[in-house]
């Protein structure tokens, strides 16, 4: 027996709301591809550990996406089995967030751990690797406007003078504007990469908090319109 009156409404707004959380699903994945591919070209850390965090959004994108997909099924079909289904994978999921929450924040120091070393790794690198990765190496530097990992001192050993670094470090690039720069600060960015990663953090930590609590609201959302309607599905098997 279909749902009528008021759980039909709630029925439709099941149905809107699993696709705007497949549409969540979908973004988290394209979030956790463009991180992933961040962290491995533009900032050029190899640490295997960095890709926990991309890897755990795109795995979240994943199950959502399924997820959302069984719920708009079982919404449409105003299935009983599937919707409970659906609220309680729905409820498991805001749970494996939260534990997600609680370790991002106990372990909120290694990403800087991984940042520098690998920003280290990248500076020793640099005088003998190839052509690509020097020029990625030298458009990070020009795009975050810093040098070295804590400051232009961090370049020493790039020359046998020990006072020069990349022309990528240079407030105006010029041709051979490194040379002897460590000696004349002024020539130079005086921030360490290190540092402009963090300062770019904390100026876009507030926007992943609201989106976080958005995903947030319309998961509960999602839980409150599956008990809904669960309660309407359940009273029309009761009737007939």
């Amino acid at each position: 027996m279909a749902v009528e009156g008021g759980m039909k409404c709630v029925k439709y707004l099941l149905f809107f709301f699993n696709f705007i959380f497949w549409l969540c699903g979908l973004a988290l994945i394209a979030v956790g591809v463009v991180v992933q591919v961040s962290f491995h070209k533009s900032f050029l850390i190899r640490d295997a550990s960095a890709s926990a965090a991309p890897i755990f959004i795109i795995g979240v994108g994943v199950v959502i996406f399924f997820i959302a997909f069984f719920g708009c099924c079982g919404a449409w079909k105003e299935s009983y089995c599937m919707v409970t289904t659906f609220a309680i994978l729905l409820s498991l999921i805001i749970i494996a967030e939260i534990a997600a929450a609680v370790l991002g924040y106990v372990y909120r120091n290694k990403l800087s751990d991984v940042v520098q070393n690998s920003l280290g790794q990248m500076i020793n690198n640099y005088k003998n690797s190839s052509a690509e990765f020097k020029d990625a190496v030298d458009k990070l530097q020009q795009g975050w406007k810093c040098c070295g990992s804590n400051n232009a001192s961090d370049w020493k050993g790039f020359d046998t003078d020990q006072i020069s670094v990349p022309d990528s470090c240079c407030l105006n690039v010029t041709k051979g504007c490194g040379k002897g720069a460590i000696a004349n600060p002024s020539k130079v960015y005086d921030k360490g990469c290190h540092d402009a990663l963090e300062a770019f953090m904390k100026r876009n930590i507030q926007w992943v908090i609201v989106a976080a609590l958005v995903i947030a609201f319309l998961q509960i959302l999602g839980i409150v319109f599956s008990c809904l309607l669960m309660r309407g599905i359940r009273s029309g098997y009761e009737v007939m």
